[in-house]
């Protein structure tokens, strides 16, 4: 017979002492939460009758999953980062805010301070040999019309599924670019094809996902942070289509309305046209529909913590 006691009174004055629920000190938000987290998990090892083996199991994991900054990865892969976008999509059609270009997952791996250009940019160093991609596209409100200054800040993985500050092979801000648009809310950049990638096979995330039966995949795709005064920040991502894990991203970030078509053009005249010297390239065109802002908190942001590049 399994014994319960995580509701008695005795044990729920406990858990309110160990939030301090019982002291004026402290954040009282923090508590709240906290003391729900206790209480979850005193529930969980009850319902689940989890066993003290299982129990050390998961603090050791825990310790290694900080060890290995992979939180914001099983967050991803655990469909918890999805789940915030919809959850958000739900407050929005109940606030009937529709329209737009749809949100999806930012990912662990941004890094803030790339440099800004006017118009266009070239994203990548020259060093990766993969194929050279043009994207390019615009910027418009609600209506249709052209967003002028709007930023768009883009950043994708190289030919080898890395990223720039994480791969310390690559230079500082490899493929990272933050693009103002011009007056016609247009944008565009010269970067490469970038490659899909899969989670480290001997990190925590992937042993999780073992464990569920699950690969640690992700499609080919480029992130966006695109943002102007008076309009609502978003943050999405765009996959190519074809791609084998297109509709099967570990993390969850394929959405209708966020797939690209990458068309690869082998006109050796066209190619000498754009400076290539003959050789093959992509164009990816894409472009962005930004919702007003309610408020002016809502053209910011979140206040995820984030990676900062040293100069």
């Amino acid at each position: 017979m399994t014994v319960k006691i995580s509701h008695t009174a005795d044990v729920q004055n406990f858990f309110n002492e160990v939030a301090g629920v019982d002291n004026d000190q402290g954040n009282r938000r923090f508590k709240q939460i906290i003391l729900r987290i206790i209480q979850d998990t005193a529930r969980l090892i009850e319902d689940l009758e989890i066993s003290d083996d299982e129990f050390w199991k998961a603090v050791d994991y825990l310790n290694r999953m900080g060890t290995n900054q992979e939180a914001g990865l099983l967050v991803a892969g655990l469909g918890i980062e999805h789940f915030l976008d919809l959850l958000q999509d739900a407050k929005d059609a109940q606030a009937g805010l529709t329209g737009g270009t749809p949100r999806t997952i930012e990912g662990p791996l941004y890094v803030a301070g790339a440099p800004l250009s006017e118009g266009e940019a070239r994203m990548d160093d020259g060093t990766d040999p993969g194929t050279v991609m043009f994207l390019h596209g615009r910027v418009v409100d609600a209506q249709g019309a052209p967003v002028a200054g709007a930023t768009v800040d883009v950043w994708h993985a190289s030919t080898q599924g890395t990223y720039s500050y994480f791969d310390s092979s690559q230079s500082p801000y490899n493929l990272r670019r933050r693009i103002l648009t011009d007056a016609q809310g247009c944008y565009r950049a010269r970067s490469i094809v970038p490659c899909g990638y899969g989670c480290p096979p001997s990190g925590t995330t992937q042993e999780v996902l073992n464990q569920l039966g699950r690969h640690g995949q992700r499609p080919a795709h480029i992130h966006f942070f695109i943002s102007a005064p008076g309009y609502r920040h978003l943050t999405t991502q765009i996959n190519f289509e074809g791609d084998q894990y297109l509709w099967d991203d570990f993390a969850y970030a394929t959405r209708d309305g966020l797939v690209g078509r990458l068309d690869f053009i082998d006109d050796a005249q066209a190619s000498k046209a754009r400076g290539l010297d003959g050789k093959p390239f992509a164009d990816l065109q894409f472009s962005f529909q930004l919702q007003d802002a309610q408020d002016a908190s809502a053209t910011e942001r979140s206040q995820r913590p984030r990676a900062l590049q040293e100069r």
